[in-house]
């Protein structure tokens, strides 16, 4: 597994990063151990979670659960310095954590200490606002998206978080911060305010990233290159639809969609058209649908990480295999034919 410098933070990172949503609900504590006791086998170090999973769905008394996992993990086998461990402030509207509260300084620095206490760590490695609190175009939420223009009310707040970000990092409680679910304008005033104050940089976004869902490929495509942002990729095999599973209207056992069965209403009517249409050039080139999916990750011409998730070892195996993949010309001028015929499928 390669190792990658994570933007401008120091830190380096596997190219695939573990992620770890399901942990305390589609998969039991024990079963989470074992994905990372897979991954570190295979030298997948970066871990990233959120003080809101397990997800799918999401539950009052599961709030928190993940990072317990991840914490129980590290009080029996230690390691913790083999790992770069990212986790995430809940944003605004989570009426579970905080009561919904908004990100601010203030809570900035309790919801990092109560990770560290879940984690069993003194610091953690990439702390990220999970969501903007003025809203985002995210998770299919983009048709009808309204940008709020309050701009001093957002930069005020830009303030507020990174003068506390500083002092986390002054003490030694976190080492670098991010963002997710974010916009190019947003990430760009994070980045300026930064810089003019001297306060420390967004280092990392994590949006959603695949064959199926591209918004990156502009606007924030420069700006990551640009800026040495890298995009942390979530849901690159779009929920699943990628590996072919749920072809058919099929909804297995087990799965995220036994509990959203139409991914929260917000699914193009076309969507498994697309699907058939990259499950058909895996199969015309031998190759797994969902290595194919993670490795055209891999190519983008900006910095990326793919975030992998599973509720097996057998598809964390397969995932992770996917960094060793390469795609042919001609797989890739296939993919780009499929991506001009269904642009904006999901």
């Amino acid at each position: 597994m390669k190792q990658l410098p994570l933007g401008k933070t120091g830190l380096m990172v596997s190219e695939l990063c573990l992620g770890t949503m399901t942990w305390g609900s589609q998969n039991t504590e024990s079963e989470g151990h074992d994905q990372i006791a897979l991954a570190l086998d295979h030298d997948v170090t970066f871990w990233d979670t959120a003080e809101m999973y397990p997800t799918n769905p999401i539950k009052a008394e599961t709030i928190g659960g993940t990072e317990k996992v991840i914490g129980n993990w590290f009080a029996r086998n230690g390691g913790r310095d083999k790992v770069v461990l990212a986790t995430k402030i809940t944003g605004a509207g989570n009426d579970y954590v905080r009561d919904g509260a908004p990100v601010t300084g203030a809570s900035l620095r309790t919801a990092v200490e109560e990770s560290l206490v879940r984690l069993q760590t003194d610091y953690i490695d990439l702390y990220q606002i999970h969501w903007p609190n003025r809203g985002s175009y995210h998770f299919r939420r983009i048709w009808g998206f309204k940008p709020k223009t309050d701009k001093q009310t957002v930069v005020d707040h830009m303030e507020d978080v990174l003068q506390s970000a500083q002092k986390l990092v002054e003490e030694g409680k976190i080492r670098a911060i991010g963002l997710s679910n974010e916009s190019v304008w947003g990430a760009a005033n994070w980045l300026r305010i930064a810089d003019q104050a001297g306060l420390p940089r967004m280092a990392t976004v994590q949006n959603e990233y695949s064959l199926l869902c591209r918004q990156f490929d502009s606007d924030w495509a420069e700006l990551a290159a640009m800026e040495d942002m890298p995009l942390l990729a979530f849901s690159p095999l779009a929920a699943g639809l990628l590996t072919g599973k749920y072809a058919g209207g099929v909804i297995p056992d087990g799965t995220r969609r036994v509990n959203t069965p139409d991914l929260g209403g917000r699914i193009s009517p076309y969507v498994f058209e697309a699907v058939a249409a990259y499950m058909g050039i895996a199969a015309r080139h031998g190759l797994d649908a969902s290595q194919m999916a993670l490795a055209f990750c891999l190519t983008r011409p900006f910095p990326i990480v793919p975030i992998i998730g599973a509720t097996s070892l057998a598809q964390l195996r397969s995932n992770i295999d996917a960094a060793g993949l390469e795609l042919s010309p001609e797989v890739m001028a296939e993919i780009d034919q499929a991506h001009r015929a269904y642009p904006a499928p999901y």
